[in-house]
């Protein structure tokens, strides 16, 4: 097998170790994918439209890229159109904006909106779960964040259900770590995003994240612990 038949194996495995570990996928599922254009949701956005084509179990999948006026990020329309065309995936481009009042940072704004136009598009189209591409770190990076700034021991769950709404949050990629995921980003050849977020080196998951690293460095196993602490705490799954 060749480095990429052997990564690509590894996070397939993870992908539905995930689905029957946190029960994320049912018979008849209609999930909308959080297309941000980044390597995370390319790959998240692969492995579930290849999933699809499995008979057991049925479900479909549909896409959806936010563009936000008012914030310099951006990617390839034309990309996405022609990825999302390859996996047979249909694709919704929205466009819209946030006035900042100075009351909350931009990234807050940016990301409250952007999933404010998920969910109003999921309930139009009649989805019944949104899939988002955060992978094992960005869970153990959100963890250290809740526990440090906030003082609870809280993280992002593979499977959250909404409580005003009819929908689920769910997060396929929670087993998989994002080293592997930029490597199979690298030999698949995803194209890179035209212009990365101007805030997204100046907040305190850059900050944690790079606190992370180095307690990797003390303990290069420290993930595993951390991911065990968290499956113990059952933050996993939220009902």
């Amino acid at each position: 097998m060749t480095e990429l038949e052997q990564l690509e194996h590894r996070l397939k495995e993870r992908f539905v170790r995930a689905f029957a570990t946190y029960h994320l996928l049912d018979d008849d599922d209609y999930i909308l994918v959080g297309l941000s254009g980044g390597k995370d949701s390319l790959l998240l956005l692969e492995l579930l439209a290849k999933r699809a084509r499995i008979s057991h179990p049925r479900f479909r999948v549909e896409a959806v890229h936010v563009r936000m006026e008012n914030i310099s990020y951006e990617t390839s329309t034309e990309y996405l159109q022609q990825f999302c065309g390859e996996l047979d995936v249909p694709l919704h481009i929205v466009t819209t904006r946030f006035e900042e009042t100075g009351e909350k940072p931009p990234c807050f704004l940016c990301s409250w909106n952007r999933r404010k136009q998920m969910f109003n598009l999921a309930q139009q189209l009649g989805c019944n779960k949104i899939a988002l591409g955060h992978h094992r770190d960005d869970i153990i990076h959100t963890t250290l964040m809740n526990l440090i700034f906030q003082g609870r021991f809280d993280s992002m769950p593979a499977l959250l259900r909404m409580r005003k709404m009819p929908l689920s949050i769910i997060r396929p990629l929670c087993l998989i770590d994002e080293a592997d995921i930029s490597r199979y980003a690298e030999l698949r050849g995803y194209q890179k995003l035209i212009k990365c977020c101007p805030y997204e080196r100046d907040t305190n998951r850059t900050a944690v994240a790079q606190l992370y690293a180095e307690i990797e460095r003390m303990n290069p196993e420290a993930r595993f612990s951390i991911w065990k602490a968290i499956e113990r705490d059952g933050n996993l799954v939220e009902y």
